[in-house]
């Protein structure tokens, strides 16, 4: 796995808003990218609260089958904890869903790409790209 996706950056290609991000994706197999359990949980949300549901549902449904939807580790649940810990006694916490986005990447050594750059710095030695 090279590359995890964001929940922006999935919203982002879902709703054709980035052509330059749509273009980047389809230049790499469905092997490079892959998408958490949690980013898709998200995702999810965002169907059954979206005015669109069945119009969203279908949009979802096609882009999850371009990339590899990657369930939690378990064995990432350390990692997650020490990276909280220590996000919250330097007064940088980050949002749970983030943390745990960007604890499955740095379990994975995947680079997560996202727009939100802002958050997910605070998280040593997370590799981030902005597409």
């Amino acid at each position: 796995m090279r590359y995890m996706l964001d929940t922006d950056v999935c919203i982002a290609i879902i709703k054709n808003r980035s052509e330059a991000m749509r273009n980047r994706l389809t230049r790499l197999s469905p092997e490079e990218v892959g998408i958490s359990g949690i980013v898709a949980a998200e995702l999810w949300f965002g169907v059954a609260y979206s005015q669109k549901q069945k119009q969203n549902e279908a949009a979802l449904k096609d882009f999850l089958e371009y990339a590899t939807l990657l369930d939690w580790p378990c064995e990432a649940s350390p990692l997650y904890g020490k990276i909280r810990a220590g996000l919250q006694k330097q007064g940088t916490p980050i949002g749970a869903m983030d943390l745990l986005i960007a604890s499955h990447a740095l379990f994975l050594e995947a680079v997560l790409v996202t727009k939100n750059t802002r958050e997910f710095e605070w998280v040593p030695d997370l590799k981030i790209e902005n597409w």
